[in-house]
C-alpha cells in the first residue's frame, strides 16, 4: 500500500457502488476516487454529481470518471459491477450471469499493473470473491469480499433491539455463505462479556432461545425483503463496504466477517466464505477460529459445501 494518498478505484457506478462512493465522500475515507463503468457517460455524470458536494463534506477527495488503466496506482479496487439480483432470485442464481461479468473486469485490471487489494461486493459474493481470485491470480490475502459483514450489522442491531442494549456492545457473527446457508454460532455472541445464551438460562423466559432463531431468521431473508419492497439493497451494503476500506486504509486490524479463504481454518479448504478476520493495510493478515460447537461447526461445513458445489465449471 502507498505511503501518503490514498486511492480507491471502484468498478461499477450502479446503486451499491454509488452507495459506496456516497459514504467514502461523507466519511472522508481517501483522497482519490476514480469511477469506471462500462457507461463511461454515467461515470462522468456521478464523478460530477459527488464532486458538486466536496463543499459541503469537509472532504478534499478528488472524484472523476476514468478507465482501467487509472487502477496501476490505486491501493484498492472495489468491484460493485454485475447484474441486479432480481425479486425471488437467490444470490447463487445470479452466478453464472456475473461469472461472465467480471472475466472482462479482472483482466484489464491486472494488466493496467494494480497491486492493491481487491474488494468484491457483486452477488453471489463469496463465490465473485474467488473468481476474482482465480482470474487475477493475486495472493489469497489480498483477495476481499463483503462476506457477511452486513449480517453481522444486521444481527448486532437486531439483538441490542431485543437486549435494550447498544448494539456496539453487542459481540456476535453470522458466519459462512452470505446467502441462504449463512447461520449464527450462538455459542460465540456476547452482551459484553457475559455470553448470550447464559443470559437465556438466567432470563426466566425474558430471553428466549426461539427469538433468537427468530433473529438469525430476519437477519438471513433481510436481503430479500429489501428487494421484494424496493426492487435492490445498496445502502446497507455500501457502508459495510466503506467500514472494510476504512480498516484496510488504517490499517486497523480490526475483526470483521468478510469473504476470505480458507487453508485449513474450522477444517475448510479451497473455499471463500464469512469469517471473522484480521484486517490490515495487506489484507486479511489472519482468520479467527471460533469455538464453534459441533453442530455449529456441521452448519459452517454445510455452508461451505454449497459454495464449493456452485462454483464447480464456473470458470470453464
Amino acid at each position: 500500500m502507498r505511503i501518503g494518498k490514498k486511492k480507491v478505484a471502484l468498478v461499477g457506478t450502479g446503486m451499491v457502488g454509488m452507495s459506496y462512493a456516497y459514504a467514502m465522500l461523507n466519511q472522508n475515507v481517501c483522497d482519490e476516487l476514480v469511477l469506471i463503468d462500462v457507461n463511461r457517460t454515467r461515470a462522468e455524470g456521478e464523478a460530477m454529481d459527488l464532486s458538486h458536494g466536496l463543499a459541503f463534506s469537509g472532504a478534499n477527495m478528488n472524484i472523476y470518471a476514468g478507465d482501467y488503466k487509472d487502477c496501476r496506482d490505486a491501493d484498492i479496487v472495489a468491484i460493485s459491477a454485475g447484474v441486479a439480483q432480481k425479486p425471488g432470485e437467490t444470490r447463487l442464481d445470479l452466478l453464472k450471469r456475473n461469472a461472465q461479468v467480471f472475466r472482462s473486469i479482472i483482466e484489464p485490471v491486472t494488466e493496467s499493473g494494480f497491486n492493491g487489494i481487491f474488494l468484491v461486493a457483486t452477488n453471489p459474493v463469496d463465490i465473485m470473491t474467488r473468481i476474482t481470485c482465480d482470474l487475477s491470480g493475486f495472493n489469497p490475502r489480498r483477495v476481499i469480499g463483503t462476506g457477511t459483514t452486513l449480517d453481522t450489522a444486521r444481527l448486532r442491531y437486531l439483538l441490542g433491539d431485543y437486549l435494550k442494549a447498544d448494539p456496539r456492545n453487542v459481540h456476535a457473527y453470522v458466519m459462512g455463505e452470505h446467502g441462504d446457508s449463512e447461520f449464527v454460532p450462538w455459542s460465540q455472541a456476547m452482551l459484553a462479556t457475559r455470553p448470550i445464551l447464559d443470559l437465556c438460562e438466567e432470563s426466566d423466559g425474558e430471553i428466549c432461545s426461539d427469538k433468537l432463531d427468530e433473529i438469525a431468521s430476519e437477519v438471513r431473508d433481510a436481503g430479500y425483503r429489501i428487494v421484494e419492497a424496493k426492487k435492490a439493497t445498496y445502502y446497507g451494503i455500501g457502508m459495510a463496504m466503506t467500514r472494510i476500506t476504512k480498516a484496510l486504509l488504517g490499517d486497523e486490524h480490526s475483526v470483521l466477517t468478510v469473504s476470505a479463504n480458507l487453508k485449513g481454518e474450522y477444517g475448510q479448504r479451497d473455499v471463500f466464505a464469512g469469517v471473522p478476520c484480521i484486517i490490515t493495510q495487506d489484507g486479511v493478515q489472519r482468520v479467527l477460529t471460533l469455538n464453534l460447537s459441533k453442530e455449529e461447526m456441521e452448519r459452517f461445513q454445510s455452508s461451505c459445501e454449497i459454495l464449493r458445489q456452485n462454483y464447480e465449471g464456473v470458470l470453464e
